[in-house]
């Protein structure tokens, strides 16, 4: 729930009026079907943050044991943000090309926005790659500060966890 991708936050007035009228299953699809795409995406990020692991430096790993508690996810974030977007955004694109998800959204989007012309309503972005991009990146790294922030309060568990050979043989008694 965390980093479930809500319906566009511009779009709330429009989410609200298609379930006025009935469509409330188009908006759960619709909703459900911008979270596969992230799902998808964030599938690949492993490689990418590996090698921001592996290419840190020893001042950049001291930075990150003398920085504060997201001081690791925010490292991580200034290395890789740039190549995770580059990533994401493909496959955020084929994953809704799939199910015609922006052929569906772009002309919603540019109708309500010329619709607001008239009626003042806030514009809502059309680019619902870019939105679906952006949200599984937020998600991704609200997840790695949620277990930097494990780590910081319990190191040695963490590294049990991550290095499960560290832990004790059972006794055999």
């Amino acid at each position: 729930p965390a980093i479930r991708i809500p319906f566009p936050p511009e779009a709330e007035k429009m989410k609200s009026t298609l379930t006025s009228i009935g469509m409330t299953k188009q908006v759960e699809e619709f909703e459900q079907t911008m979270n596969r795409a992230a799902e998808d995406a964030a599938k690949e990020a492993l490689p990418i943050l590996r090698d921001a692991v592996t290419g840190m430096s020893v001042s950049d790993g001291f930075a990150i044991l003398k920085g504060g508690d997201r001081a690791a996810t925010d490292y991580l974030s200034g290395k890789t943000t740039a190549s995770l977007t580059e990533k994401f955004a493909t496959i955020v694109a084929n994953s809704t090309k799939k199910v015609a998800l922006t052929s569906y959204w772009t002309p919603l989007a540019k109708g309500y926005n010329k619709a607001g012309m008239f009626t003042g309503a806030k514009a809502v972005d059309p680019d619902l790659d870019a939105y679906v991009t952006q949200k599984a990146i937020d998600g991704l790294f609200t997840l790695i500060g949620e277990e930097e922030a494990k780590s910081r309060k319990d190191p040695i568990m963490s590294a049990l966890c991550a290095f499960p050979t560290l832990r004790p043989a059972p006794s055999r008694w």
